[in-house]
């Protein structure tokens, strides 16, 4: 469906009817009550990127690699098998059972970037230019909706922004938008930073800390806290921090550190040698569902973007997300208050090119690239939640593609009940909400 025809349907509908990251609270505040029908009391949107192609997701060319989420046994290649790392053989209903699968789904313009992709799929609006990644998005993002147009309004304690590796993803909790901006924005954390010191990874490598690089990261943390409110102070005066909340979470920081240093999150799901970056972001996403039980929570996953320069571990940290998606799912639904109350949304930010590059990884596979060639554009999306208001077992296609990356964010606001009160001039810039997945 083109633009111009997707901005009518809706006008038309609308007519007639490194170093220690330490996560801030800011206040809330919101303009006018919230009007809409939540569908679910939670939403955790996923993020199973670094670029992922469906030749090799949905339509398993190197056999099932997602067999925790898609129905089938087809064996893995036999020229990559041996470079996969052993996993637990998936067990129970596969996710795509459990909810709506979108397989023609589309990242339909802007540069086939990580961040772009990122920044599309938070704020729900397409960027067609490079971005700046040392600034915060134009359009607001999905964080600033939330709190702003929720009701009752809820704080940041209320709704998290999880990423993996660094670079300019602290970014994407708030925007530059002067009607929104930091004062409605969520809390932020790589978990990485959380157990790493100097660049070194205590993840990957664990190692002990010693009282002086304790205190040296604490050092590190203040600056780090004062840096931001000197930032923000500007843009929004008056932001402070809620203290009660803030205790919260540095009580919830400080036992991840010291739990860290202790050395319990060497394997904490037992996986021996397997655990990569992605499994512990998803690992420390479900300690704040566990601790918090926030309303909206986003979570990224960045290890197949080794598919650069080596396809095999491309294959095989997509095998990796896998597990941890259906082990976020697993969490999701055995934790009290979120069980049979959230929805899950599960999407790439963008694909990979057909045409493979010049290096070969040492199975003999050629690696991929992401140059807006149009399967780079190509994605899914699959909707997770309860039975009687995700329709299970359901698979969309047409030709044309159904649904885009900016139809995520008003899927989420439609789902938590404020997507109509989000103004129109902001909405008409957005996607429309995935309704055809819900009952």
């Amino acid at each position: 469906m083109n633009t111009t025809r997707r901005g009518f349907i809706k006008r038309a509908g609308l007519a007639t009817a490194g170093a220690l990251t330490f996560p801030y609270i800011l206040p809330s505040g919101r303009l006018f009550a919230s009007t809409g029908i939540r569908k679910a009391d939670h939403v955790v949107f996923c993020l199973f990127a670094g670029g992922v192609r469906n030749l090799e997701t949905l339509q398993k060319a190197e056999g099932n690699l997602m067999t925790y989420t898609l129905p089938g046994t087809e064996a893995i290649s036999s020229d990559i098998l041996a470079g996969m790392d052993p996993l637990p053989a998936a067990t129970g209903i596969p996710l795509q059972l459990q909810g709506s699968l979108f397989k023609d789904f589309r990242y339909k313009s802007g540069p086939t970037g990580h961040f772009n992709g990122h920044t599309t799929a938070i704020t729900g609006v397409y960027t067609n230019t490079d971005l700046d990644i040392k600034t915060n998005p134009e359009h607001p993002t999905i964080f600033e909706y939330y709190r702003k147009h929720n009701s009752p309004s809820q704080t940041a304690l209320n709704t998290w922004w999880v990423s993996n590796s660094l670079g300019p993803y602290p970014a994407l909790n708030f925007s530059k938008d002067a009607n929104y901006g930091a004062i409605y924005g969520g809390n932020h954390i790589q978990p990485a930073s959380i157990i790493s010191l100097g660049g070194y990874n205590a993840l990957g490598n664990p190692k002990v800390f010693t009282n002086t690089q304790v205190t040296a990261a604490k050092s590190m943390r203040t600056f780090l806290d004062n840096n931001f409110a000197n930032q923000t102070k500007a843009a929004d005066a008056g932001v402070t921090n809620a203290e009660s909340e803030a205790a919260q979470i540095e009580g919830f920081i400080q036992q991840s550190f010291n739990e860290a240093v202790a050395g319990l999150y060497n394997d904490p799901w037992n996986l021996g040698t397997a655990m990569n970056n992605d499994m512990y972001n998803i690992f420390f996403a479900e300690k704040i569902i566990q601790r918090f039980k926030p309303e909206l929570l986003v979570v990224n996953m960045q290890d197949v973007d080794i598919a650069h320069s080596n396809f095999t571990q491309y294959c095989n940290n997509m095998r990796k997300a896998d597990y941890a998606l259906s082990h976020l799912w697993n969490t999701i639904q055995s934790t009290p208050g979120m069980a049979n109350n959230t929805v899950l949304i599960v999407a790439p930010e963008h694909g990979r090119n057909l045409t493979h590059n010049s290096l070969v990884d040492s199975y003999g596979r050629y690696a991929l690239d992401h140059t807006n060639d149009p399967t780079s554009r190509e994605i899914f999306c699959l909707i997770l939640g309860p039975t009687g208001k995700v329709k299970q077992n359901t698979v969309f296609t047409n030709p044309q593609g159904l649904g885009e990356s900016i139809d995520i964010v008003p899927t989420i606001a439609d789902v938590l009940g404020f997507y109509s009160d989000i103004p129109l001039s902001y909405r008409n810039k957005m996607g429309n909400p995935l309704t055809q997945a819900f009952i």
